[in-house]
């Protein structure tokens, strides 16, 4: 069931014959390359000191040794920061976060998640977000949260001792960030494969109308 705010807010952007206006595919594509270096860099700062039985290969990890991947890993998470936060900025602003994410109630995600899997969920109109697409984004506006502070916390782990406190210590703050960065790359793969699968969405990010 479509809210009044989504159908307003839909039939606004239609109106204008935009779906993305220019701020959000602009930060959306900055933040996709944020994304692959921080993970492909902090893949070989965690090979340094393994959390886990298993390392990633080489291949697909960026900075070719512990210092290289270091600076790429803080290089890409200001960028990741300042963009995020503009992104944040604006979206708030217009009122634009508000009417694409809210109201997220857990029966509209069951119910689209089992439509999801049963091949029914329509994706007729890109400006209209569904319950699975709100959760989602939402979550993963979170995890970006998590993994920045979690971030932080490991790099200067003294001198902002009461963050890293927040997630159990230093150990309690690698495994934190371990797995928000799972959320991110899993994210990133669904999000890849519904791109392939509903090719126009991908032209939406790309033109915004």
């Amino acid at each position: 069931m479509t809210s009044v705010a989504e159908t307003g807010g839909a039939a606004e952007t239609r109106a204008r014959g935009v779906i993305h206006p220019a701020y959000v595919r602009i930060t959306h594509w900055i933040n996709a390359v944020a994304v692959v270096i921080m993970v492909g860099s902090g893949w070989e700062i965690y090979n340094a000191a393994p959390l886990f039985g298993f390392t990633f290969p080489r291949s697909i990890t960026i900075g070719g040794w512990l210092a290289g991947a270091l600076l790429w890993h803080f290089a890409a998470m200001w960028l990741l920061v300042l963009n995020g936060l503009v992104y944040l900025a604006l979206g708030l602003a217009t009122g634009r976060l508000r009417r694409k994410l809210l109201p997220i109630r857990l029966g509209e995600v069951a119910r689209d998640l089992r439509a999801a899997w049963a091949g029914r969920l329509s994706h007729a109109d890109p400006a209209v977000y569904n319950a699975v697409q709100r959760a989602a984004y939402a979550g993963v506006l979170l995890a970006g949260v998590v993994i920045v502070a979690s971030g932080l916390a490991l790099w200067k782990p003294v001198q902002l001792q009461e963050l890293a406190a927040l997630f159990g210590g230093y150990e309690g703050a690698r495994l934190v960030h371990f797995f928000a960065m799972v959320v991110l790359v899993v994210f990133a793969l669904i999000h890849v494969v519904m791109a392939l699968l509903v090719p126009r969405s991908l032209r939406v990010m790309i033109t915004g109308r």
